[in-house]
Protein backbone atom coordinates (compact mmCIF):
# COMPACT_ATOMS: atom_id res chain seq x y z
CA UNK A 1 0.00 0.00 0.00
CA UNK A 2 2.48 2.24 1.39
CA UNK A 3 4.48 1.89 -2.22
CA UNK A 4 1.61 2.56 -4.63
CA UNK A 5 1.09 5.40 -2.99
CA UNK A 6 4.23 6.59 -2.85
CA UNK A 7 4.49 5.96 -6.69
CA UNK A 8 1.39 7.46 -7.29
CA UNK A 9 2.79 10.85 -6.60
CA UNK A 10 5.23 13.09 -8.28
CA UNK A 11 7.77 13.30 -5.54
CA UNK A 12 8.29 9.48 -5.52
CA UNK A 13 12.08 9.68 -5.70
CA UNK A 14 12.38 12.40 -3.32
CA UNK A 15 10.40 10.63 -1.00
CA UNK A 16 12.20 7.26 -1.36
CA UNK A 17 15.43 8.87 -0.78
CA UNK A 18 14.53 11.20 2.50
CA UNK A 19 12.68 7.74 4.18
CA UNK A 20 16.57 5.98 3.45
CA UNK A 21 18.42 8.83 4.69
CA UNK A 22 16.23 8.16 8.14
CA UNK A 23 16.39 4.75 8.06
CA UNK A 24 19.88 5.12 7.82
CA UNK A 25 20.19 7.93 10.54
CA UNK A 26 18.90 5.47 13.00
CA UNK A 27 21.29 2.79 12.22
CA UNK A 28 24.26 2.37 14.45
CA UNK A 29 27.32 3.34 11.96
CA UNK A 30 29.14 0.15 11.29
CA UNK A 31 33.01 0.99 11.19
CA UNK A 32 35.26 -0.76 8.67
CA UNK A 33 37.02 -3.63 9.11
CA UNK A 34 40.74 -4.22 9.65
CA UNK A 35 42.91 -7.14 7.96
CA UNK A 36 42.17 -9.24 10.93
CA UNK A 37 38.65 -8.56 11.67
CA UNK A 38 38.75 -5.91 14.42
CA UNK A 39 36.74 -2.60 14.22
CA UNK A 40 38.78 -0.06 12.75
CA UNK A 41 39.47 2.67 15.44
CA UNK A 42 40.78 5.51 12.77
CA UNK A 43 44.36 6.37 13.06
CA UNK A 44 45.10 10.19 13.77
CA UNK A 45 42.79 12.36 15.89
CA UNK A 46 42.51 15.28 18.11
CA UNK A 47 40.52 15.75 21.39
CA UNK A 48 40.75 19.79 21.74
CA UNK A 49 37.95 21.77 22.65
CA UNK A 50 36.96 24.51 24.66
CA UNK A 51 34.59 22.35 26.51
CA UNK A 52 36.29 22.04 30.13
CA UNK A 53 36.38 18.95 32.55
CA UNK A 54 34.30 20.48 35.01
CA UNK A 55 31.26 22.20 34.83
CA UNK A 56 31.58 26.05 35.91
CA UNK A 57 29.43 26.03 38.80
CA UNK A 58 27.01 28.61 37.52
CA UNK A 59 25.47 26.52 35.47
CA UNK A 60 24.39 23.82 37.81
CA UNK A 61 22.63 20.73 36.23
CA UNK A 62 22.86 21.82 32.62
CA UNK A 63 24.92 19.61 30.93
CA UNK A 64 23.95 21.22 27.47
CA UNK A 65 24.41 24.46 25.90
CA UNK A 66 21.80 25.90 23.72
CA UNK A 67 22.84 25.94 19.95
CA UNK A 68 22.43 30.02 19.98
CA UNK A 69 24.46 30.23 23.63
CA UNK A 70 27.51 27.84 21.90
CA UNK A 71 27.59 29.51 19.00
CA UNK A 72 28.24 32.55 20.79
CA UNK A 73 30.72 31.34 23.13
CA UNK A 74 33.01 30.54 19.79
CA UNK A 75 32.16 33.32 18.23
CA UNK A 76 33.74 35.42 21.42
CA UNK A 77 36.56 33.05 21.42
CA UNK A 78 37.41 33.47 18.25
CA UNK A 79 37.59 37.30 18.32
CA UNK A 80 39.79 36.72 21.17
CA UNK A 81 42.01 34.53 19.53
CA UNK A 82 42.53 36.86 16.54
CA UNK A 83 43.37 39.81 18.58
CA UNK A 84 45.80 37.77 20.65
CA UNK A 85 47.39 36.51 17.12
CA UNK A 86 48.54 40.17 15.99
CA UNK A 87 52.04 40.59 14.39
CA UNK A 88 54.66 40.56 17.80
CA UNK A 89 56.26 44.18 18.56
CA UNK A 90 60.06 43.81 18.18
CA UNK A 91 60.12 46.75 19.99
CA UNK A 92 58.12 45.08 23.00
CA UNK A 93 59.80 46.10 26.46
CA UNK A 94 60.82 41.91 28.04
CA UNK A 95 58.03 40.75 30.56
CA UNK A 96 58.63 41.55 34.09
CA UNK A 97 60.52 39.57 36.61
CA UNK A 98 58.51 36.07 37.23
CA UNK A 99 56.36 37.02 33.90
CA UNK A 100 54.00 39.73 32.51
CA UNK A 101 50.59 38.06 34.21
CA UNK A 102 47.59 37.94 31.71
CA UNK A 103 44.67 40.26 31.64
CA UNK A 104 41.69 39.73 32.92
CA UNK A 105 39.11 37.06 31.10
CA UNK A 106 42.01 35.24 29.82
CA UNK A 107 40.88 31.40 29.43
CA UNK A 108 41.64 29.66 32.94
CA UNK A 109 44.14 27.90 31.42
CA UNK A 110 46.11 30.12 30.37
CA UNK A 111 45.58 32.22 33.71
CA UNK A 112 47.00 29.42 35.35
CA UNK A 113 49.95 29.25 33.50
CA UNK A 114 50.98 32.31 35.67
CA UNK A 115 52.01 34.59 32.54
CA UNK A 116 51.94 35.24 28.84
CA UNK A 117 52.03 31.43 27.92
CA UNK A 118 52.47 30.35 23.78
CA UNK A 119 55.74 32.49 24.16
CA UNK A 120 54.86 35.25 21.16
CA UNK A 121 51.18 35.18 20.13
CA UNK A 122 48.15 32.72 19.76
CA UNK A 123 49.59 31.22 16.23
CA UNK A 124 51.89 29.05 18.56
CA UNK A 125 49.17 27.52 20.48
CA UNK A 126 45.68 24.99 19.63
CA UNK A 127 43.68 25.62 23.00
CA UNK A 128 40.32 25.14 20.65
CA UNK A 129 37.78 26.78 19.10
CA UNK A 130 34.39 25.23 19.19
CA UNK A 131 32.03 23.95 21.91
CA UNK A 132 32.78 19.70 21.99
CA UNK A 133 29.82 18.00 20.78
CA UNK A 134 28.56 14.69 22.13
CA UNK A 135 26.20 13.26 20.15
CA UNK A 136 25.76 16.38 18.58
CA UNK A 137 25.14 18.03 21.82
CA UNK A 138 26.78 20.98 22.90
CA UNK A 139 28.40 20.01 26.38
CA UNK A 140 29.34 22.16 29.25
CA UNK A 141 31.75 20.25 30.71
CA UNK A 142 33.59 16.59 30.27
CA UNK A 143 32.24 15.09 32.80
CA UNK A 144 28.91 13.53 32.86
CA UNK A 145 28.15 13.45 36.41
CA UNK A 146 24.80 15.55 37.85
CA UNK A 147 26.76 18.92 38.50
CA UNK A 148 29.40 18.43 35.55
CA UNK A 149 31.86 18.18 38.36
CA UNK A 150 33.59 15.34 40.45
CA UNK A 151 31.53 13.91 43.39
CA UNK A 152 32.80 14.94 46.80
CA UNK A 153 34.65 11.79 48.39
CA UNK A 154 33.44 9.21 51.67
CA UNK A 155 33.53 11.41 55.05
CA UNK A 156 37.32 11.32 56.61
CA UNK A 157 38.48 10.74 53.36
CA UNK A 158 41.73 12.40 52.85
CA UNK A 159 42.82 12.61 48.75
CA UNK A 160 46.43 13.19 47.81
CA UNK A 161 47.18 14.47 44.29
CA UNK A 162 50.54 14.34 43.02
CA UNK A 163 51.07 18.16 43.78
CA UNK A 164 51.31 17.36 47.22
CA UNK A 165 54.78 18.37 48.86
CA UNK A 166 56.51 19.87 45.30
CA UNK A 167 55.05 22.81 44.43
CA UNK A 168 57.57 25.06 45.69
CA UNK A 169 60.19 22.57 46.02
CA UNK A 170 63.54 23.15 43.99
CA UNK A 171 66.07 20.73 46.16
CA UNK A 172 66.27 18.27 43.22
CA UNK A 173 64.52 17.34 40.15
CA UNK A 174 62.47 14.24 41.59
CA UNK A 175 60.55 16.92 43.85
CA UNK A 176 59.37 18.70 39.93
CA UNK A 177 56.33 17.58 38.37
CA UNK A 178 56.66 15.39 35.42
CA UNK A 179 55.83 17.61 32.80
CA UNK A 180 58.78 20.01 34.02
CA UNK A 181 60.32 17.03 33.42
CA UNK A 182 59.57 16.25 30.23
CA UNK A 183 58.64 12.60 31.57
CA UNK A 184 55.11 12.74 30.92
CA UNK A 185 52.74 15.33 29.14
CA UNK A 186 50.63 18.00 31.57
CA UNK A 187 47.43 17.72 31.66
CA UNK A 188 47.07 14.30 31.53
CA UNK A 189 46.92 13.65 27.74
CA UNK A 190 47.81 9.95 27.91
CA UNK A 191 45.74 9.65 31.03
CA UNK A 192 44.11 7.65 31.97
CA UNK A 193 41.38 9.38 31.99
CA UNK A 194 42.72 10.87 28.78
CA UNK A 195 41.96 14.56 28.78
CA UNK A 196 43.20 17.82 26.55
CA UNK A 197 45.15 20.02 28.55
CA UNK A 198 43.79 23.23 26.95
CA UNK A 199 47.07 24.72 25.42
CA UNK A 200 48.79 22.69 22.28
CA UNK A 201 49.20 18.91 20.92
CA UNK A 202 46.08 17.56 21.88
CA UNK A 203 47.26 15.04 19.33
CA UNK A 204 47.05 11.52 18.90
CA UNK A 205 47.76 8.33 16.72
CA UNK A 206 46.13 4.84 16.79
CA UNK A 207 47.89 2.03 15.85
CA UNK A 208 46.22 -1.59 16.00
CA UNK A 209 47.17 -5.26 15.84
CA UNK A 210 46.17 -8.55 16.56
CA UNK A 211 47.38 -8.58 19.86
CA UNK A 212 47.29 -4.73 21.22
CA UNK A 213 46.85 -1.26 20.69
CA UNK A 214 49.05 1.71 20.69
CA UNK A 215 47.99 4.88 21.41
CA UNK A 216 51.13 7.72 20.19
CA UNK A 217 50.02 10.52 22.39
CA UNK A 218 52.07 14.04 20.79
CA UNK A 219 52.32 15.51 24.14
CA UNK A 220 54.48 14.47 25.79
CA UNK A 221 56.11 11.62 23.48
CA UNK A 222 54.03 9.03 25.24
CA UNK A 223 53.29 6.30 24.15
CA UNK A 224 50.10 3.93 25.62
CA UNK A 225 50.19 0.15 25.23
CA UNK A 226 47.07 -1.44 25.67
CA UNK A 227 47.33 -5.66 25.57
CA UNK A 228 44.36 -7.43 24.80
CA UNK A 229 42.54 -10.01 26.13
CA UNK A 230 45.19 -10.26 28.89
CA UNK A 231 45.74 -10.72 32.45
CA UNK A 232 46.68 -7.56 34.95
CA UNK A 233 50.40 -7.45 35.88
CA UNK A 234 50.43 -9.36 39.87
CA UNK A 235 53.25 -7.42 41.21
CA UNK A 236 53.85 -3.70 42.58
CA UNK A 237 55.61 -2.33 39.59
CA UNK A 238 53.34 1.02 38.52
CA UNK A 239 54.20 2.57 35.10
CA UNK A 240 53.76 5.98 34.44
CA UNK A 241 50.25 5.48 32.15
CA UNK A 242 49.53 2.08 34.57
CA UNK A 243 48.59 -1.19 33.71
CA UNK A 244 46.29 -1.59 30.19
CA UNK A 245 44.23 -4.39 29.10
CA UNK A 246 41.90 -4.48 26.98
CA UNK A 247 38.98 -6.23 25.03
CA UNK A 248 35.99 -5.70 21.84
CA UNK A 249 32.63 -5.73 22.89
CA UNK A 250 30.69 -5.42 19.41
CA UNK A 251 32.37 -2.53 17.74
CA UNK A 252 34.01 -0.87 21.12
CA UNK A 253 37.21 -1.16 22.49
CA UNK A 254 37.25 -1.65 26.42
CA UNK A 255 40.32 -0.87 28.48
CA UNK A 256 40.88 -1.42 31.84
CA UNK A 257 43.26 -0.13 34.01
CA UNK A 258 45.10 -0.17 37.09
CA UNK A 259 48.81 -0.30 39.06
CA UNK A 260 48.53 3.77 38.60
CA UNK A 261 51.20 5.46 40.49
CA UNK A 262 50.73 8.43 42.83
CA UNK A 263 52.80 10.72 40.61
CA UNK A 264 49.69 10.44 37.98
CA UNK A 265 46.82 10.47 40.62
CA UNK A 266 43.57 11.65 39.22
CA UNK A 267 41.77 13.91 41.73
CA UNK A 268 43.72 12.17 44.66
CA UNK A 269 43.07 8.99 43.23
CA UNK A 270 46.11 6.14 42.28
CA UNK A 271 46.60 3.07 44.44
CA UNK A 272 43.01 1.58 44.23
CA UNK A 273 42.00 3.18 41.55
CA UNK A 274 40.63 1.43 37.94
CA UNK A 275 39.93 3.53 35.54
CA UNK A 276 37.84 1.90 32.48
CA UNK A 277 37.56 3.27 29.64
CA UNK A 278 35.29 2.71 26.00
CA UNK A 279 36.75 3.48 22.51
CA UNK A 280 33.68 3.63 19.76
CA UNK A 281 33.50 4.86 16.29
CA UNK A 282 30.55 6.26 15.76
CA UNK A 283 31.01 7.98 12.43
CA UNK A 284 33.83 8.04 9.49
CA UNK A 285 34.65 11.68 11.56
CA UNK A 286 33.64 10.82 15.46
CA UNK A 287 35.41 8.40 17.92
CA UNK A 288 33.46 8.64 21.05
CA UNK A 289 35.66 8.45 23.85
CA UNK A 290 33.66 7.50 27.80
CA UNK A 291 35.83 6.79 30.82
CA UNK A 292 34.08 5.32 34.41
CA UNK A 293 36.46 6.46 37.71
CA UNK A 294 36.13 3.30 39.89
CA UNK A 295 37.98 3.99 43.68
CA UNK A 296 36.05 2.91 46.58
CA UNK A 297 38.78 4.28 48.97
CA UNK A 298 37.72 7.47 48.25
CA UNK A 299 34.12 7.59 46.38
CA UNK A 300 30.95 5.02 47.22
CA UNK A 301 29.99 5.32 43.48
CA UNK A 302 31.87 4.95 40.03
CA UNK A 303 31.63 8.05 38.19
CA UNK A 304 33.43 9.52 34.72
CA UNK A 305 33.03 11.43 31.53
CA UNK A 306 32.47 11.44 27.80
CA UNK A 307 33.56 13.80 24.52
CA UNK A 308 33.75 12.89 20.50
CA UNK A 309 37.32 12.99 18.78
CA UNK A 310 37.72 14.43 15.66
CA UNK A 311 39.98 14.13 13.00
CA UNK A 312 43.26 15.79 13.33
CA UNK A 313 44.05 17.69 10.41
CA UNK A 314 47.86 16.48 9.84
CA UNK A 315 49.73 14.09 11.94
CA UNK A 316 51.56 13.74 15.21
CA UNK A 317 54.81 15.20 14.92
CA UNK A 318 57.66 14.60 17.74
CA UNK A 319 57.60 16.62 20.69
CA UNK A 320 61.33 17.38 21.52
CA UNK A 321 61.16 17.55 24.93
CA UNK A 322 63.62 15.28 26.86
CA UNK A 323 64.27 14.47 30.56
CA UNK A 324 67.16 16.99 32.14
CA UNK A 325 66.45 19.68 29.49
CA UNK A 326 67.68 23.02 30.32
CA UNK A 327 64.68 24.35 31.62
CA UNK A 328 64.79 22.51 34.47
CA UNK A 329 68.87 22.78 35.37
CA UNK A 330 68.06 26.61 34.84
CA UNK A 331 65.98 26.61 37.36
CA UNK A 332 67.59 24.27 39.72
CA UNK A 333 70.50 26.14 39.30
CA UNK A 334 68.75 29.40 40.15
CA UNK A 335 67.46 27.87 43.11
CA UNK A 336 71.31 27.00 44.24
CA UNK A 337 72.21 30.86 43.34
CA UNK A 338 69.26 31.91 45.75
CA UNK A 339 70.69 29.72 48.11
CA UNK A 340 74.34 31.17 47.88
CA UNK A 341 73.37 34.72 47.85
CA UNK A 342 71.09 34.18 51.38
CA UNK A 343 74.21 32.40 53.16
CA UNK A 344 76.55 35.26 51.86
CA UNK A 345 73.94 38.02 53.73
CA UNK A 346 75.39 38.81 57.54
Amino acid sequence: MIRLRLAATGGAAALLALAATAIAADRPYAPPRLSFGQPDLGENWSNVSMTPESRPPSLGTRAVYTTQEAQAIERASAKALEAANQKTDPNAPPPTAGGDRPPPGTRPEFALAGGNVGGYNSFWLDPGNAIMRVRGEPRTSILTTPDGRVPPTLPGTHPRSEWAGGMGSFDNPENRFLGERCIMGFGRNAGPPMLANGFYNNDYQFIQTPDAVAIIVEMNHDVRYIRLNAQHRTDGYRPWMGDSIGHWEGDTLVVETDHIPQAQAYHGAWETLKVTERFTRTAPDRLLYQFSIEDPSLWAQPWGGEYEFSPLKGQVYEYACHEGNYALRNMLAGARAEEARAKAKP
